[in-house]
């Protein structure tokens, strides 16, 4: 396809409507003029690579609705790749704007190229993962170059965002010695990084050949997710140096990144106490200029392992409310295990749910539209018309057959006593019958 501009950021700047930029504006009611100006800023990214033709393009900023990714992929325990493609095909189904392959064995390209040819969604990668698959060798035989060509690679295979834990350098190991973080680096790309400093002696080849993959990422239009390689991983290492160090980083990182016109994303925490959450994002939109922040729950407690993706919605409507634009989906095997496919559905649900809330309380336009729309079906009864509001209709149709009443015109837990029917009778003047 013939363009004359690289990336939508560039576009944007030289006021080109772009084909991606015009189906977000319509998605998010707004005029592409209005638009316009927040992509060329960076407070609204599209990712959308050049090589990624079936896309359906996305919005992801503050004032935008939010948008939810979820994680999956192989590891060495769990290796169906059609399995993995099932969860795909359930995640985009229910919704999911986005798809992170984190896969950690095998061949892995053939799954990468497979999402980028057939899924609608957003697909991001974390190639430093993949740099050790692909090369099979051990992290520490790997160079800086051996990193840059799979971050190409992935370009070239389509991928919308990569993220890139480009904001730890030398100087956050002498930070992590000192500081005694209870749970040191819980990032799993951080941590190969950090393994890999400290084992070659060298600097970071994400930070230190930056400019270069801002190139990459240029030609092929891939927006940088940047990374939190120290996001707190427990409630008592939020909001500490380390923590807060990388951020200024990657604020630095993000204009950088915008003087090439490339599109950036912020990554952002981990395990946050509810109290800290809306300074949080306060900070990072501070430093970072309102670039969109792409947050993992924040989880708001550390003890609900198997539940996680109920700590991560609270913490995750919250950040959302107070500025957060994508949230990754947590689900109940955080912590524990590789998500099957019923936790993929658990994951999502609880994600969109804390999503929603938060569009409602930010006056998102039309988010409350079919809140509104669920009112009035359940005012009048009618349940055909509350399964085509609801997020999830097939989990809702099976809990009230389960337990079907006897009069349709109620439920089996208040049947005749149901207070919507008592009062639609008693508003038309008809006879309420409890007996």
């Amino acid at each position: 396809m013939n363009r004359n501009y690289t990336t939508q950021m560039d576009a944007a700047r030289r006021g080109i409507l772009t084909p991606e930029l015009e189906i977000v504006a319509r998605k998010e009611q707004m005029r592409p003029e209005e638009l316009m100006p927040l992509v060329a800023e960076g407070k609204v990214a599209i990712p959308a690579n050049r090589l990624h033709t079936c896309l359906d393009a996305q919005g992801i900023g503050s004032m935008l609705r939010t948008k939810i990714n979820v994680n999956l992929g192989v590891s060495r325990d769990c290796k169906d790749y059609d399995v993995e493609m099932e969860k795909v095909r359930s995640a985009v189904s229910m919704g999911a704007e986005a798809i992170m392959d984190l896969s950690s064995h095998g061949d892995t390209q053939p799954f990468r190229r497979k999402l980028t040819a057939e899924c609608p969604a957003m697909i991001g990668t974390v190639p430093v993962y993949d740099s050790v698959i692909h090369y099979q060798r051990d992290l520490d035989t790997l160079s800086a170059r051996d990193f840059i060509d799979v971050i190409r690679l992935h370009a070239q295979d389509g991928v919308d965002f990569v993220t890139l834990h480009c904001g730890i350098t030398r100087k956050t190991i002498d930070q992590i010695r000192k500081h005694k973080r209870k749970m040191n680096i819980v990032s799993r790309g951080g941590s190969l990084v950090f393994a890999w400093m400290c084992m070659t002696g060298e600097e970071n080849p994400f930070y230190e050949y930056y400019d270069e993959i801002l190139d990459i990422c240029r030609e092929y239009d891939v927006t940088i997710s940047l990374g939190d390689a120290c996001r707190p991983g427990c409630l008592a290492d939020a909001t500490d140096v380390c923590q807060i160090e990388e951020l200024v980083r990657l604020g630095e990182l993000t204009r950088r990144a915008w003087d090439k016109d490339v599109q950036v994303m912020v990554e952002g925490p981990g395990h946050v106490p509810l109290d800290q959450i809306a300074a949080n994002m306060k900070v990072q939109q501070t430093i970072c200029m309102g670039a969109p922040f792409y947050v993992l729950g924040p989880l708001v407690t550390d003890i609900a392992p198997g539940y996680d993706h109920i700590t991560a919605a609270i913490g995750g409507a919250v950040a959302a409310m107070h500025g957060a634009a994508f949230l990754c989906y947590v689900t109940p095997a955080e912590h524990l295990a590789l998500p099957n496919l019923d936790d993929v559905k658990q994951g999502i649900i609880a994600s969109k749910i804390a999503a929603h809330a938060a569009d409602i309380a930010k006056g998102v336009r039309g988010a409350r539209e079919i809140d509104d729309k669920m009112g009035d079906a359940r005012r009048a009864l009618d349940w055909e018309g509350q399964w085509a509001c609801a997020l999830d209709p097939e989990t809702a149709r099976s809990i009230r057959a389960g337990r079907a009443p006897e009069h349709d015109d109620s439920c089996s837990m208040c049947g005749k006593f149901c207070a919507v029917r008592s009062m639609n009778k008693a508003l038309n003047g008809e006879h309420i019958d409890i007996l």
